[in-house]
């Protein structure tokens, strides 16, 4: 094709295709992988693909949506307050959200927002109190997990001591409304 990258849909290998562009753009060696239940995330060639390159494919067990609790909460901080609950299936749409967060959006939250990290739960009598670590973007929170320099440490460092914050989140925010005006079904 002309350079545009086509999406990994359901079809045979579509998963895998996806899962294996995904993995190259990762600054840490993909150990593991945690899916959802349904076939539409999981199927042989998935399977195949996670035993050829030593990755360890798990799923959250059926109606115990507790499973995967991470994900969720990532699925409302990093979709659902961006783009709402409407359902955004036009491909002009489709392809204005993978341009979003194949560019802008994944560099502001990994190299811009920080969250924080529970530490340790303290029961005071009744009530439980929570202990959280210092607020880190995901780049500096990689810096302590002992597995080395990744593979583009320097790199993204370099990248985001360039970057201007302010312009990012002004490109998201026109682009997040080009998805709203754009994406909305048709009546």
């Amino acid at each position: 094709m002309d350079g545009v990258t086509r999406p990994a849909g359901k079809g045979p290998g579509g998963r895998a295709a996806g899962a294996g562009r995904d993995s190259t753009r990762l600054a840490l060696r993909l150990l593991g992988l945690d899916s959802d239940n349904g076939s539409e995330f999981i199927n042989w060639h998935l399977e195949r693909w996670c035993k050829q390159n030593q990755i360890q494919l798990t799923r959250g067990r059926p109606y115990k949506k507790d499973d995967n609790a991470h994900i969720e909460q990532k699925n409302w901080t990093h979709v659902r307050k961006l783009l709402g609950w409407e359902r955004y299936d036009s491909r002009a749409a489709v392809e204005a959200m993978n341009d979003l967060n194949r560019q802008e959006l994944r560099l502001w939250l990994n190299l811009y927002l920080p969250s924080v990290k529970l530490v340790k739960k303290v029961r005071v009598g009744s009530k439980v109190r929570r202990v959280y670590d210092a607020p880190q973007t995901p780049l500096e929170a990689s810096d302590g997990l002992g597995f080395g320099p990744l593979r583009s440490d320097r790199g993204l460092k370099k990248l985001r001591a360039s970057l201007d914050p302010f312009q990012m989140g002004k490109v998201i925010e026109r682009k997040i409304e080009g998805i709203y005006r754009d994406g909305q079904p048709e009546a």
